[in-house]
């Protein structure tokens, strides 16, 4: 009898590179599409005139793209789940990856929670006598199903989510200007086109405090463009595709942004009492159905609802797939317990996914108390993350390319080469440090400092250098010195075809 083994062989199970071009196009065009736009941007022109708010918009987006483009340029060469993490401890200090990835999982952890707790907010439009806790339980559900089937059961629901929120926001801006020129009669015909400019103390209100807390608004409206590069790591040609979606975080800027914010100021004056309402709860008059129901569209209100609710169920769609990646590449590295490495067939890492969908369960303490103070309360423990991933971003790729160059290696061989380094990196460190050290100067402006609230603010701070200091007392890690970091190679070959196989050895200084 032969002993020949006939049996197929069976694939080992890893992540699949399974995003399209069309799905990382969306996740970078739609990814910071939210809330912060549809609700809380009337809010900003209220709080610092149309001037100030639309000046805090660029700067922070001129910040956002330099940190975009610094982050891909580290995911076109090394396209790992890990991402951010993955960089800071290769080329800052291990210590600093460490604590990169467990603050980065904890956060989109807890977005989870906070966009579940807004859907029940958002729900109680239609729904008013409906317990919140079973929309949370619905929606949690959804989102589990969608990321545990595979990596393009998340990507075609980010993608369908996302294009929704674009058209809405194309949609938004052609009747705002046709408003504005007079081709289209509403009741804003009357303010006489740029007449909201100059109304009252506009177009600067509040002065340079005004717009302090304005970009700190917009700070967070921008958060998630980072998931581009998460989602690198299950792209099916990260070299080719994730340059691409950097190039038009650019424009999506510019037009869903900056002009959205614009036509705002142009339309409502900031004086417009309906503007200082920004949560979920207050959809009705959110800037985007003000406008819409002034251009004759009665309807706008419920299609407003029903677009915010997508925005928000897609926050926290993408917040469980970056948090379960983030949390498998800490186990695959050695930086958490071995168990949340563990992939299904299709390439899913279900034991971290369950455990991230847990900690999303945080959501049904909503049930316990009043639904909006667990909303906020979530919102300011989660709300420092993201600033500290940003930070982290604009130090990796400093010290990534500052030792790509004392190696003497070719700068050519990089898939994508951010053009604005090293002032890019430079100045996103610096404007974001400024931003995330004054989320909350109010605390420190009545002469004496509220202590409650500069704990609510800041606590991520402290918690993210204890768990880097902590690494590093225990495990004796160090900056590691720019000769001694290590490069994947890369084949000049690479730059047009899918670097899957791509290893992970040092590449020679020579």
């Amino acid at each position: 009898m032969s002993n020949t083994n006939t049996t197929p062989a069976v694939p080992v199970p890893g992540l699949r590179r399974e995003l399209r071009a069309r799905h990382l196009t969306m996740i970078a065009i739609g990814g910071s599409i939210g809330t912060g736009l549809f609700v809380a941007s009337g809010a900003t022109i209220a709080q610092a005139g149309p001037g100030g708010a639309l000046a805090a918009y660029i700067l922070i987006g001129a910040m956002v793209y330099f940190l975009m483009t610094s982050l891909g340029e580290l995911a076109a060469y090394m396209p790992v789940s890990g991402s951010f993490a993955t960089y800071g401890a290769l080329y800052v200090d291990e210590g600093f990856g460490f604590a990169l990835g467990w603050n980065y999982w904890y956060n989109w952890a807890v977005t989870i929670a906070v966009e579940l707790a807004a859907a029940q907010l958002v729900m109680q439009y239609w729904f008013p006598d409906t317990p919140g806790v079973l929309w949370s339980a619905l929606f949690l559900g959804l989102m589990f199903a969608l990321n545990a089937i595979s990596v393009r059961g998340f990507g075609e629901a980010e993608y369908w989510c996302a294009l929704i929120k674009v058209l809405t926001v194309i949609a938004f801006i052609v009747i705002g200007t046709l408003m504005i020129f007079g081709i289209m009669r509403g009741d804003f015909s009357h303010a006489g086109g740029l007449a909201n400019l100059t109304t009252g103390d506009a177009p600067f209100v509040g002065g340079l405090p005004a717009m302090i807390g304005v970009a700190m608004i917009a700070g967070f409206s921008f958060q998630g463009t980072e998931l581009i590069g998460v989602a690198a790591g299950e792209s099916d040609e990260p070299a080719k595709n994730i340059p691409r979606a950097v190039r038009q975080v650019f424009w999506r800027i510019l037009l869903f942004y900056v002009l959205a914010i614009l036509i705002i100021g142009i339309l409502i004056p900031y004086t417009d009492p309906s503007l200082l309402k920004t949560d979920v709860e207050t959809v009705g008059v959110s800037p985007f159905t003000l406008v819409f129901r002034h251009a004759g569209l009665a309807f706008a209100a419920g299609v407003m609802n029903a677009v915010i609710l997508t925005a928000v169920l897609s926050a926290g769609n993408s917040g469980m797939y970056a948090s379960t990646r983030m949390l498998y590449n800490l186990a695959t590295e050695g930086r958490a317990p071995r168990i949340f490495a563990q992939l299904t067939r299709n390439g899913v890492p279900l034991v971290a996914l369950l455990a991230t969908t847990a900690v999303g369960g945080l959501c049904f303490l909503t049930s316990l108390f009043e639904s909006k103070s667990v909303y906020l309360w979530l919102l300011n423990l989660s709300g420092m993350t993201g600033f500290i991933a940003w930070l982290g971003i604009a130090v990796s790729h400093y010290r990534f390319r500052r030792g790509f160059m004392a190696q003497s290696l070719d700068l050519n061989r990089l898939p994508y080469r951010s053009p604005f380094f090293p002032y890019g990196p430079i100045f996103a460190f610096v404007l974001c440090m400024i931003v995330t050290l004054g989320q909350n100067y109010q605390a420190f402006s009545e002469g004496k400092i509220d202590w409650v609230a500069v704990t609510a603010t800041y606590v991520g701070i402290p918690i993210f250098l204890l768990i880097w200091l902590g690494y590093r007392l225990v495990r004796k890690s160090r900056f590691v010195p720019y000769a001694e970091m290590k490069f994947p190679a890369l084949p000049e070959i690479e730059k047009d075809d899918s670097p899957v196989t791509r290893p992970l050895a040092p590449a020679s200084a020579e």
